[in-house]
């Protein structure tokens, strides 16, 4: 299918024809700044931008009389260890969410004694890093520094960046992104969503070399135009050791890639937006969108239940010609709330995109498990044992294209070999429990990190070959026929909050967000184009395997083939009635 290929990998939101109110590059950037003539120019920095990189581009542009970084006000290493041992532990993927803010990494008498030095100072002044605004809250001039949060864990890959306040610049990839997801990063967000309603530049840092600076009106405009339309984020690619090669033929991927296990393609937490000003684009984290408008995007009823949380998730896993996903387990809602301080947990559904002859899904316990034999079979295959024999405990299902599989969180799973899969989920993000990964290495050659003793909590051991027949496969149900398309529920199961639907159609399908956001995937036909049936929003135009949202505020929206020939899509949505 030659058409697959139009996959949009840099889908922009287009906000304006003009790029008149973007400053590209250090030299227009600084001259914007300069003509705002302030005393103090505050930039506050979100976690993982180059600050001394950035404090010297400005300081060599502006001219300050004095330049203050807010590191010399931060607590010391060891201070900052001990306060945040209780959130990181020592396992090597999983901590407690933290409550911390900004705040909490400051000595209070360095910060109250910078913020006289700064108070006290004839000229211009500077003040630069992470927690810049709490030094200068009354700063004349307030730039956000910004950045994709997938460009962050690029940075920490490649051991560019330390932890916030830290010295683990040569830390492993996994402890920082870690460090960063449990602490850093909810920090910097309970900061941010206060500073995007009020700042006066945004300055999109991804490309170090040459910076984007708009006002922070435009840029607050953009995220209204934004969130009343459909729109797609920008997805991503990332190589596993289990991960095929669909995503490279189809969507026109790098081949210099070992392989390509997962593409997110909507998970805000990861994903970024463009932004379109004429010919230039602007690059933001999704979560912007979440924080400044969660009301027009999620809907009232699940801003009510989420907060700024985007709670749907979809990204893609490709093990065609690659091997199994690792034999997990989700939490239950309980233990994840208890032992990690989130809210929810994961539940999920596999989708399959694509399928080889002979493809399966490991989905449930067979009916003569038993738990102490497969958890000791589990334990000695971890310590360097025989390899866990999982036909003999867990369920093999024979799959194909279009069939969909329903994961409420406590049941054992994983996709076999050979399969494109669209997963469905809610998105608590990490808070997978490996069991057995086939005694396999990690891309760095490293084993991966298995967790037998929250997954031993976690399985639900009722789950077995009948009930998972009857309850989480193909539980197909038509719903609406109408000329030229039909409507069916493809689940999820009760215990999820996530409600999905599959439409077929030749001709215009007609659709309502109902007062809650959407999020689809066209899973068949080359291309879709999304209208409003008042002209409320520019068209927008969908490929084979491309998902996008419709924000709760759309309201009434249609989605029609471009071309004939049978297309189908699959919507997810958050149930908000009994």
């Amino acid at each position: 299918m030659t058409l697959l290929s139009t996959y949009d990998k840099h889908p922009v939101v287009s906000v304006s024809h003009s790029s008149n109110g973007c400053a590209v590059g250090w030299p227009r950037a600084l001259e914007r700044l300069r003509a705002a003539k302030a005393r103090t120019l505050c930039v506050e920095c979100y976690p993982g931008v180059f600050v001394e990189e950035i404090a010297q581009a400005f300081a060599s542009g502006l001219e300050p009389s004095q330049v203050f970084l807010t590191t010399v006000c931060m607590k010391t290493c060891q201070e900052l260890d001990l306060m945040l041992a209780p959130y990181l532990g020592d396992d090597r993927v999983f901590g407690r969410m933290s409550g911390l803010g900004i705040r909490d990494f400051f000595d209070p008498c360095k910060l109250e004694a910078v913020r006289q030095q700064i108070a006290q100072c004839e000229g211009n002044v500077l003040i630069i890093g992470t927690g810049a605004s709490l030094l200068a809250p009354e700063a004349e001039l307030l730039v956000y520094a910004d950045m994709a949060r997938w460009e962050i864990q690029t940075r920490q890959r490649n051991n560019e960046i330390p932890s916030l306040g830290a010295q683990d610049q040569a830390e492993h990839p996994s402890r920082k992104y870690k460090r960063a997801f449990f602490v850093d990063w909810r920090a910097a967000d309970r900061l941010k969503m206060r500073l995007l309603p009020k700042m006066d530049f945004l300055l999109d840092t991804n490309d170090r070399q040459n910076p984007k600076l708009i006002a922070g009106d435009l840029f607050r405009r953009a995220l209204e135009s934004t969130v009343r339309r459909p729109f797609r984020m920008v997805p991503l690619f990332d190589p596993g050791p289990w991960g095929g090669e669909w995503m490279r033929k189809h969507f026109d991927l790098p081949k210099d890639a070992p392989n390509f296990a997962w593409c997110f393609d909507c998970v805000p937490e990861e994903n970024s937006l463009l932004l379109g000003f004429g010919e230039v684009s602007i690059e933001i984290p999704s979560l912007d969108l979440v924080f400044s408008h969660p009301r027009e995007l999620l809907g009232e009823a699940v801003h009510a239940r989420f907060g700024t949380e985007f709670p749907i998730r979809f990204d893609m896993l490709d093990t065609m010609g690659g091997g199994n996903l690792s034999l997990q387990v989700h939490p239950l809602t309980e233990y994840i709330q208890e032992q990690f301080g989130m809210h929810y947990t994961q539940d999920e559904s596999y989708y399959l995109l694509d399928a080889e002859k002979g493809a399966v899904v490991y989905l449930g316990l067979k009916e003569d498990a038993k738990p102490a034999e497969m958890l000791h079979a589990l334990e000695c295959a971890d310590r360097g044992g025989a390899p866990f024999p999982a036909d003999q405990f867990v369920n093999r299902w024979p799959v194909k294209k279009h069939d969909h599989l329903l994961i409420p969180a406590g049941t054992i799973h994983c996709s076999g070999k050979d399969c494109m899969v669209l997963e469905i989920s809610a998105t608590p993000y990490i808070f997978t429990f490996k069991l057995w990964d086939w005694g396999r290495m990690g891309l760095d050659g490293e084993p991966r990190p298995v967790h037998l003793d929250h997954g031993r909590e976690s399985i639900q051991w009722d789950r077995k070959t009948g009930w998972v027949r009857q309850n989480l496969v193909n539980r197909f149900e038509a719903v609406t026929s109408r000329d030229g398309w039909h409507e069916e529920r493809t689940g999820l199961h009760e215990r999820e909050f996530i409600e999905t639907r599959r439409h077929w159609f030749t001709g215009k399908v007609e659709h309502d967000t109902s007062g809650g956001v959407n999020v689809l995937n066209l899973v068949e036909g080359p291309e879709v184009v999304v209208e409003s049936p008042h002209e409320a929003f520019e068209p927008l135009v969908v490929h084979y395997a491309e998902t996008f949202i419709v924000p709760a505020a759309v309201g009434q929206y249609t989605v029609r083939p471009t071309q004939p020939g049978r297309c189908a899509t699959v919507k997810a949505y958050v149930r908000t009635n009994p």
